[in-house]
């Protein structure tokens, strides 16, 4: 059998008390209430050639993002124990198509009813300030989320993994000792895919408006109709500003999103640092298979299929 090869980069989610990472395998690992370590590897096939093809990926990349975060993130409020069970199929398509309906009319209806009473006559100043509106309304969003208990949690864990990734791009040991150094901030985020998409629409909606699609009404549907189009300017945009992060122009790109960053991440304690890194050891490990339990204290690993009645959530 041949190995594979380890990839070049590295990605995650934070989620309920604990953190999922994209390597060779897609692996959550979440902290149980007993203060062991659940892991288990996600189903996460690739959707072919839908996610290579320039600025077509990027809304392909954006839902199956979303499908698999919130396969993630359901397991990890049962295991953490703030759910009794992890949603089904059915649950998380209805509350995909919840997000993207709320998303949709927040990201593309709104803004257009606020700014359209100001009778602006420039499409370019008109697509402007709808996007002053959707920054507003996203960093409004983040703020007022960053005062809940369990949200700032999230936040660390957020930060546990930019840390983790930094530490295995820069080809160093995974342990906290390493990890704890790197800044909580990292250009691949999903926080700065979002500022990004409030710049790309800004520029593609007032190409729409120079075509003529001029009244309310017209407006509210293109936002809508060309919302897989910003997604996958932003997308493009945000891998061009990671591959040249490094220069100067890099920098100066990258620094909206960076910013924002320090509202959605936080310092983490060692301990989430240390189940990021086990996510991200694990997600690196081609021959890890289903689900095991970590207990760190003991350097024991049990099997989930070998514990009898097991139940992740005790």
């Amino acid at each position: 059998m041949v190995s594979k090869e380890k990839p070049k980069t590295v990605g995650g989610q934070a989620v309920i008390e604990g953190v999922m990472m994209k390597g060779i395998n897609t692996v959550v690992a979440v902290k149980r209430s007993d203060g062991k370590i659940a892991v288990k590897k996600i189903n996460d096939d690739s959707w072919g050639i839908w996610e290579k093809i320039p600025f077509i990926r990027g809304i392909f990349v954006l839902i199956h993002s979303m499908i698999i975060g919130m396969g993630a993130l359901s397991y990890s409020a049962k295991v953490s124990g703030e759910d009794e069970e992890e949603l089904t199929t059915k649950d998380m398509v209805f509350a995909i198509l919840i997000a993207v309906v709320v998303a949709t009319l927040g990201f593309g209806v709104l803004p257009v009813l606020v700014t359209k009473p100001f009778h602006i006559e420039s499409e370019f100043l008109f697509a402007l300030i709808e996007g002053l509106i959707r920054a507003f309304l996203v960093l409004a969003y983040i703020w007022v989320i960053s005062f809940m208990k369990d949200i700032k949690r999230v936040f660390e864990y957020h930060g546990a993994e930019h840390k983790s990734v930094y530490t295995y791009e820069n080809g160093e040991p995974l342990d906290v000792t390493h990890a704890k150094k790197y800044t909580t901030l990292h250009p691949r985020c999903g926080t700065s895919f979002l500022i990004i998409t409030v710049f790309a629409s800004v520029v593609v909606f007032a190409i729409s408006g120079g075509l003529g699609w001029n009244s309310t009404i017209e407006k509210i549907i293109s936002r809508i109709v060309l919302l897989p189009v910003v997604a996958g300017v932003a997308y493009e945009f945000q891998r061009f500003t990671a591959k040249i992060i490094n220069t100067k122009i890099g920098k100066i790109l990258a620094y909206p999103g960076l910013m924002l960053q320090k509202l959605t991440t936080k310092e983490p304690d060692d301990e989430q640092l240390k189940i990021a890194l086990v996510s991200l050891n694990y997600a690196l490990d081609e021959n890890f298979e289903g689900e095991i339990v970590l207990d760190l204290a003991t350097n024991t690993i049990t099997p989930v299929a070998a514990i009898p009645g097991t139940s992740l959530t005790k």
